[in-house]
């Protein structure tokens, strides 16, 4: 325990940039999943009914950039933590 006591006292610099490299990544695996999870839902409706693959498109589209925006907010949240 006392050794790495010791460790951390030697530590220097600023490990906020540690902080905020883990804040982020986990900021951006909930819109990764998003992502994930709306492009193969509307791949799977574009089979099942090819006629309205055009509608389907637009609104996975706008889905996309709704879901990019929480990724784009945990970015900046990253640095003003």
């Amino acid at each position: 325990m006392t050794q790495l006591l010791g460790v951390l006292a030697q530590v220097s610099g600023d490990v906020g940039a540690i902080g905020k490299g883990i804040g982020y990544g986990l900021a951006a695996i909930g819109p990764g999943i998003g992502i994930g999870f709306l492009v193969g839902k509307a791949v799977e409706s574009m089979a099942r009914q090819p006629e309205a693959a055009g509608m389907v498109r637009t609104t996975m589209f706008l889905g996309i950039a709704f879901v990019e925006a929480l990724a784009l907010f945990g970015f900046v949240l990253a640095f003003i933590i």
